[in-house]
C-alpha cells in the first residue's frame, strides 16, 4: 500500500490531521492498534479551553483553535447528515474561582495577563458569580468568567473527523500495530538507518509513504522508539468521577484557580484540583487529578476521595450526589508543557503531533492546520517554531543519556 502520509494514531489529534490532509487532497492512511478514539480521547472531558493557559504559544494556539470549532461543527453536521450523532458542542463558558483569601489575588492577576493578549477574561464579583452559578459555594473569594470556554463530546468528535476524512479518500485501519520505520537514503537500500523514513512496518502489511506522522498521544514515545528516535512524551494519569443524572445545576465549566498550577507542574506526585461541569446527558463530571505512574491503570481510592472532597468546596450540594462510575486516562505529558507539532529534525520524513497533555481535544484542529501548512509548504496561521522538536527547551530531553531516558 502506498500513501502520501501515514498517520499513527486515531485519537482526535490524528483524526483532525487526517481530515485536514485529506480535504487538502493528500492520500492518507491512518493506522491504530486499538479501536479509533479509544485511548486518551475516550478518557477526557472534552474541554475546549482558553482559561487555563497563560500568555504564550500555547494560549495563541488555543485562541486560534477556539475560533475553528464552531465552523468545524457546522461543516461536519452538514457533511455527515442528521443520522450522525451530535458532537454536543456547547460554548458554555468557564468560571474560575478562588476558594481562599490567598488565592484571590493570583487568580485576578493571571486573568489580567490574559486580557493583555486579547483573551475575554472577565473578573466578576462574588454576587455576579453566584448569578452565573446559583449552586456555587458562596464562600468563594474571587471569580473570573471566560465566555469562550467550550465543551465537545470527544469520542463523537474524533469519529466524525475520521468519517469526514474517509469521505475525502482517507483509509482508516484499526487493529494494526506499527512495529518500525521503512528507510531509504539517496541511493541507499531500504532499511538503511541513516536514510529518510519512507513508510512503516506493521503487524500486517508494510505501508509506504512520503511522510509518517506520529499522533499516538502518550504512546507516541513508544512509537518513536520503534523508529529509532527519542521523543520525551510520558503518560500523566488523570481520573474523573461521573455522577448519576440529576437536574441541571452546574451551567459552566467551573474550577478552582489552582488547576492552572497543576497543569503546569512537572511534579510526578499526585496533584488534584477542583473541576466540575455538567454534560448534555445530565451527569456531572468531577476532576481533576494528575500523577506520573507510568501506564498503571489500577483504581486508586485515595485519588477518588481527594477529587470528590475538593469538588465539594465548589458545590456543596454534591454531597448528596451518587457517583455512577470513575475512569482514568493518560495524558501525553511533555517536560516543557508544549506540544510537538512538525517534522523531526533528526529523521527526515518523520513528523509529530503529540504532547498536548490535557489540551489535545481543544487544540486538535489548530494542530492539524499547522501541520498541513508545514507539510504542504503553505502559509501557516500561526508561528509554528515554538512547537518544533528542535526548540531549546527540549534539547536536553532528546538525548538517550538524559535523565528521562532512565
Amino acid at each position: 500500500m502506498i500513501s502520501d502520509v501515514v498517520i499513527v494514531g486515531a485519537g482526535i489529534v490524528g483524526a483532525a490531521c487526517a481530515r485536514a490532509l485529506a480535504v487538502a487532497g493528500v492520500r492518507v492512511t491512518v493506522l491504530e492498534r486499538g479501536a479509533a478514539a479509544s485511548g486518551t480521547s475516550a478518557k477526557g472531558e472534552g474541554n475546549l479551553l482558553v482559561s487555563d493557559k497563560g500568555p504564550g504559544a500555547e494560549l495563541d494556539l488555543a485562541v486560534y483553535a477556539s475560533s475553528l470549532w464552531p465552523t468545524l461543527v457546522a461543516e461536519l453536521a452538514d457533511e455527515l447528515g442528521p443520522g450522525f450523532p451530535s458532537l454536543e458542542y456547547e460554548r458554555k463558558g468557564g468560571l474560575v474561582v478562588a476558594t481562599t483569601d490567598a488565592g484571590a489575588e493570583p487568580l485576578l492577576a493571571f486573568a489580567s495577563t490574559q486580557r493583555e493578549v486579547g483573551v475575554d477574561a472577565r473578573a466578576v464579583s462574588v454576587t455576579d458569580a453566584l448569578a452565573l452559578e446559583p449552586w456555587l459555594n458562596p464562600a468563594i473569594t474571587a471569580a473570573v468568567h471566560y465566555p469562550d470556554d467550550a465543551q465537545v463530546q470527544p469520542v463523537i468528535a474524533a469519529e466524525a473527523l475520521l468519517a469526514s476524512a474517509r469521505r475525502h479518500g482517507a483509509i482508516v485501519r484499526t487493529g494494526v500495530t506499527v512495529t518500525g520505520a521503512i528507510r531509504a537514503g539517496s541511493g541507499a537500500p531500504a532499511g538503511d538507518p541513516s536514510g529518510r523514513i519512507t513508510g512503516v512496518t506493521t503487524t500486517e502489511a508494510d505501508v509506504r509513504a512520503d511522510a509518517v506522522l506520529i499522533a499516538a498521544g502518550p504512546w507516541s514515545g513508544e512509537v518513536a522508539g520503534t523508529m529509532g528516535v527519542r521523543l520525551p512524551v510520558k503518560p500523566r494519569r488523570g481520573m474523573v468521577l461521573v455522577t448519576t443524572r440529576m437536574p441541571h445545576r452546574v451551567f459552566h465549566k467551573v474550577y478552582d484557580g489552582d488547576y492552572f498550577g497543576a497543569t503546569q507542574s512537572s511534579d510526578a506526585a499526585l496533584q488534584t484540583s477542583s473541576v466540575v461541569e455538567s454534560t448534555a446527558a445530565g451527569t456531572v463530571l468531577l476532576g481533576s487529578s494528575r500523577e506520573q505512574v507510568g501506564f498503571d491503570e489500577r483504581l486508586r481510592v485515595d485519588v477518588i476521595r481527594e477529587v470528590a472532597g475538593k469538588a465539594l468546596r465548589l458545590f456543596p450540594f454534591l454531597a448528596d450526589a451518587s457517583i455512577m462510575r470513575t475512569y482514568g486516562g493518560f495524558r501525553p505529558f511533555m517536560p516543557d508543557h508544549l506540544p510537538v507539532i512538525g517534522e523531526d529534525h533528526r529523521a527526515p520524513g518523520l513528523w509529530h503531533a503529540s504532547g498536548h497533555e490535557g489540551a489535545g481535544i481543544g487544540l486538535s484542529l489548530a494542530t492539524a492546520e499547522l501541520l498541513v501548512a508545514a507539510m504542504l509548504d503553505t502559509p501557516s496561521p500561526l508561528d509554528a517554531a515554538p512547537f518544533g522538536l528542535d526548540r531549546a527547551s527540549l534539547a536536553r530531553h532528546l538525548s538517550p543519556e538524559s535523565e528521562e531516558a532512565a
